[in-house]
């Protein structure tokens, strides 16, 4: 009798749904505070790291500039909020991701994540109001790339925010976000809403907070979680049981090879 007959469908079925959870079972995630004080300015900018070392807040309307991390983001999910704690203006707001130092003044390779709060034309084009996630290849300067993702400029426009890429940020209102980031996946949340889910092929690079033309705006209560390993993928039950199947034969092969050598 084979395999599968001794132990029966039933048997083949618990035994692929216990090893189905052993496989699919992640791996505990833990938040940690990140300590900012090991973080970097470049570009533009005041950025003072607050009491507790896991916020900072950028005082300046100025051109583009980065607050970046001390780690590589890869295999990491960066979590915060974020908050403009002013009536004045309506620019940019955001993060930098896979970004290396130096890359601001060009040439780049890195993702910027930038959310405006109105509609506003300079540089002979108009700024979109609402959350984007654009590529960056040229750095990042006071011209129609940083303001209006112009791909002239080296700013090329990915995607808009799910629910929010015609929606501006509002001042004085906290917002929580995610930041998940992989070789081959960025995920993004603001309030637990995923806004962006984009595969590619990405560079590795640090984390940052970025700021355009926006002052009083404070990064707070930021962590730092390890994501789990990718699972790997699960056999469909069919697939299992014809493996079985075949180790069977296989055996069966084996013992009628060895009979032959002994009494052929």
């Amino acid at each position: 009798m084979s395999i599968i007959g001794r132990m029966g469908k039933t048997g083949v079925h618990m035994a692929l749904m216990c090893g189905a959870a052993a496989l699919a079972a992640p791996a505990m995630a833990v938040e940690v505070p990140v300590d900012l004080t090991g973080w970097t300015q470049e570009g533009a900018g005041t950025w003072n790291v607050q009491p507790g070392n896991d916020s900072v807040l950028q005082t300046l309307n100025s051109n583009p500039g980065v607050f970046y991390s001390d780690y590589s983001a890869f295999g990491n999910q960066l979590s915060g909020t974020i908050t403009v704690n002013t009536r004045t203006d309506d620019d940019f707001v955001g993060f930098v991701v896979g970004y290396d130092p130096g890359e601001l003044a060009g040439p780049s390779d890195f993702l910027l994540i930038d959310w405006k709060k109105g509609n506003q034309s300079s540089f002979g084009c108009s700024a979109s109001a609402g959350l984007a996630i654009s590529q960056v290849s040229s750095g990042l300067a006071n011209n129609s790339g940083a303001w209006c993702h112009d791909s002239a400029q080296g700013v090329t426009e990915l995607a808009r925010g799910a629910t929010l890429g015609a929606t501006g940020w509002t001042e004085l209102t906290t917002y929580s976000f995610d930041i998940a980031y992989t070789s081959s996946n960025i995920k993004v949340w603001v309030d637990d809403v995923l806004q962006f889910d984009i595969d590619g092929s990405f560079s590795n690079g640090r984390f940052g907070f970025y700021n355009y033309s926006q002052q009083t705006v404070l990064y707070a209560g930021i962590t730092n979680e390890e994501l789990p390993p990718p699972t790997p993928a699960i056999p469909e039950p069919a697939t299992w049981a014809m493996m079985i199947a075949g180790f069977g034969l296989v055996g069966s092969a084996m013992r009628r090879q060895r009979y032959k050598l002994a009494f052929g």
